[in-house]
């Protein structure tokens, strides 16, 4: 498998500041509560990792796998769930976290599916949002970037 290294779009001091932004606004919308926080793996396992840090707030970290580009860079449309949750959410208030929004199948899916589940509420928190690739319209929370 071949790496291409990517072009610096954002730096690491800005990533980190807007990290810091995001968790003090999640912390001050869910003030009072716990929270499950989902990592949608396996590119947000990072960016979860910061904000949790710093979200202020007892939170309970979760995992799932979905896989819409089948080993490609572009999304085929369909969503399949590799690994699914280890503990109900029924009654809790939800994170998913996300690092790149596109075209907004892969989140309409899941947050339909974890919604299914009788969840208190669920939003969504990416770092990367690509608005202008949306094919779906799916509401983000909170968003790091517009790219």
């Amino acid at each position: 498998m071949e790496f291409k290294t990517p072009k610096l779009l954002i730096s690491e001091d800005r990533i980190q500041t807007r990290v810091t932004e995001l968790a003090k606004q999640i912390t001050k919308d869910f003030e009072g509560r716990n929270i499950v926080v989902i990592s949608v793996l396996k590119g947000s396992f990072l960016f979860l990792a910061d904000l949790v840090r710093q979200i202020d707030l007892p939170c309970y970290v979760e995992f799932l796998d979905v896989q819409s580009y089948d080993g490609g860079t572009q999304s085929r449309g369909i969503v399949k769930m590799t690994k699914d949750l280890t503990y109900s959410i029924t009654n809790m208030d939800v994170l998913i976290v996300e690092d790149i929004v596109e075209t907004g199948l892969t989140l309409d899916y899941l947050k339909r599916n974890l919604k299914t589940r009788s969840p208190k509420s669920v939003k969504i928190c990416v770092l990367l949002d690509k608005e202008h690739k949306r094919k779906i319209d799916v509401n983000i929370d909170y968003s790091g970037f517009k790219i």
